[in-house]
């Protein structure tokens, strides 16, 4: 789909207003009709996500197939390990609907055969599911999004300090708007489809490495304090189902024995340019960090 391209089918963005939807609806209003699936208009609105907004849930399958009607392509992305009837309901819908293409968003944790707990499974439960759903499909697998360094806002302006487990484990975050970008591709060009691609980014850094690149894009000394598992697991159930809290320490626990510690080049191929540094990303990011 060219830019302008007015008059092709549209593309469905599930999951529009999060870390990587609401850069795919941006990058594809540019380039064509698309259509962004959210629950919260005004959220959606807050964001400028780009094109058509259209209220659903992945639980109501009569809203799902009227979002789809006319689509060519739909961005997958579902939240909630403890719902994984969601991806089904949405490639059910969407095949329904007449839609010929998805792109599913998963997590390259799944590639690691040692990865067992929850998220990894219910991401490795869900790609077979696109992949036998009948639709012509590709999967992004990527690794931790820069994006949840924002966690940590809250602590840097008021405490000047990061808080986190596994301070010097080593992993490629990836900036959403890379991920973005590549999917995009992935939506509207043929030659994506039965394909998995590994998307990382440019460098491996660790907690400790990322606190002092925020350090010097602020200006400022920013302090870092190693959380015990203990602590960090107490952190996450304040906000998640403890199942997911405790899949969340034991992916944590992976990559403190160096199991993320890898470059992939897959993004760089799709995006035709260098991935995006954590440092740049700090950058454009720095208002969120006082």
């Amino acid at each position: 789909m060219n830019a302008g391209d007015r008059g092709a089918p549209a593309v469905v963005v599930t999951g529009a207003t999060g870390a990587v939807g609401r850069h795919v609806a941006r990058v594809l209003a540019g380039r064509g009709p698309v259509r962004s699936l959210v629950r919260d208009t005004a959220k959606a609105e807050a964001l400028g996500i780009g094109g058509e907004i259209v209220v659903g849930d992945y639980q109501d399958r009569a809203g799902l197939e009227r979002a789809f009607a006319g689509a060519g392509a739909v961005f997958v992305v579902t939240a909630d390990p403890l719902r994984p009837q969601d991806d089904a309901h949405i490639l059910d819908a969407a095949r329904a609907a007449g839609v010929r293409r998805a792109v599913k968003l998963s997590w390259l944790a799944v590639a690691d055969a040692r990865a067992n707990d929850l998220v990894a499974r219910w991401n490795r439960e869900s790609e077979q599911l696109l992949r036998s759903s009948g639709l012509a499909w590709t999967v992004l697998r990527m690794r931790t999004p820069m994006s949840n360094a924002l966690s940590w806002a809250p602590s840097i302006r008021r405490e000047s300090v990061v808080r986190a487990l596994g301070g010097d484990a080593r992993t490629a975050c990836v900036d959403p708007r890379d991920v973005a970008e590549a999917a995009a591709r992935a939506l509207t060009e043929p030659e994506h489809e039965g394909m998995t691609y590994a998307l990382t980014g440019p460098e491996l850094l660790s907690a400790r490495e990322q606190t002092d690149t925020l350090a010097r894009v602020l200006g400022r000394p920013v302090g870092f304090e190693e959380l015990t598992p203990e602590q960090a697991l107490a952190r996450w159930s304040t906000r998640l189902p403890r199942p997911v809290a405790e899949a969340l320490l034991e992916a944590a626990q992976r990559r403190q024995a160096g199991e993320s510690a890898e470059v992939e080049g897959d993004l760089g191929r799709l995006l035709r340019r260098p991935p995006t540094t954590f440092a740049a990303w700090a950058a454009d990011h720095a208002a969120a960090f006082g």
